[in-house]
């Protein structure tokens, strides 16, 4: 008997598949990426140390974003040379990764193109190429074609990697919007923006944001643990209710 052909829907659910187990995978190194080298004591230096923090658990967000923006769609060329990609990078070959995403930036739609650009800026902040990272997120980050999930993370990979050398207003305005509880990055861009407020002599602000994000359950518990202790320091009991906490250190920042 001859063997039924494999069909178009049949790929597709392959694909998907495939995607789902590299979305376990990429969420386990977020976790595991953050829990390692990020001490309270690193962040008390507030300078280069604190871009650091969100680097290799933000690689493995962006190709978790670029599968939930993706997941309903049929397996194609584009998606298979992105597949490849990832697999290059996934297994350490920075360089080869690059070469094939290539292709995908120049020819594909808005939403492939903004997954490869972002994956090409993490590369090269990978490579210690900080300036051209950078460049290329803030690329991303302007696009109004790309994906606002994308254009999110790049904001937020751009001013980690910028944290040291931007004014601690600038840092102020990039990240606030994206500080708020219920965005994906809430937990990411709070800390660094609970920093630049720390920065910017506003302590009071610093320690309610802290709390806020330790409370938040969606966050990854490492990075509560890091804000509870921050908190903490502030004199803010991130376990109390936020609001409560504002009152407790504002008399402290007032002397």
């Amino acid at each position: 008997m001859a063997l039924r052909p494999t069909t178009p829907q049949s790929r597709s659910d392959q694909f998907a598949a495939r995607q789902a187990a590299q979305q376990d995978v990429f969420l386990r190194e977020v976790d595991d990426a953050l829990r390692e080298d990020q001490t309270i004591d690193v962040l008390r230096k507030w300078g280069r140390p604190v871009g650091a923090v969100v680097l290799a658990g933000l690689l493995g967000l962006a190709g978790y974003l670029w599968y939930d923006n993706h997941q309903n769609a049929v397996a194609g060329e584009q998606g298979e040379a992105f597949t490849k990609a990832l697999d290059q990078v996934e297994g350490g070959n920075l360089k080869a990764g690059n070469e094939a995403l290539a292709p995908i930036v120049k020819s594909s739609g808005p939403g492939y193109q903004a997954a490869a650009r972002t994956m090409q800026g993490a590369i090269a902040a990978q490579q210690g190429k900080t300036d051209e990272a950078a460049k290329i997120f803030a690329e991303v980050a302007a696009d109004t074609k790309a994906p606002q999930p994308f254009r999110d993370l790049a904001t937020v990979r751009e001013v980690s990697l910028k944290f040291d050398t931007l004014k601690p207003q600038h840092v102020i305005d990039r990240l606030k919007p994206l500080a708020v509880p219920g965005n994906p990055w809430f937990g990411n861009a709070g800390e660094l923006l609970g920093v630049a407020y720390m920065n910017n002599g506003d302590n009071a602000q610093a320690g309610a944001l802290f709390a806020s994000i330790a409370k938040d359950k969606t966050v990854p518990e490492s990075l509560r643990r890091r804000v509870r202790q921050l908190a903490g320091q502030l004199g803010v009991d991130a376990v109390d209710d936020p609001q409560d906490a504002i009152v407790k250190v504002a008399p402290a920042t007032a002397e």
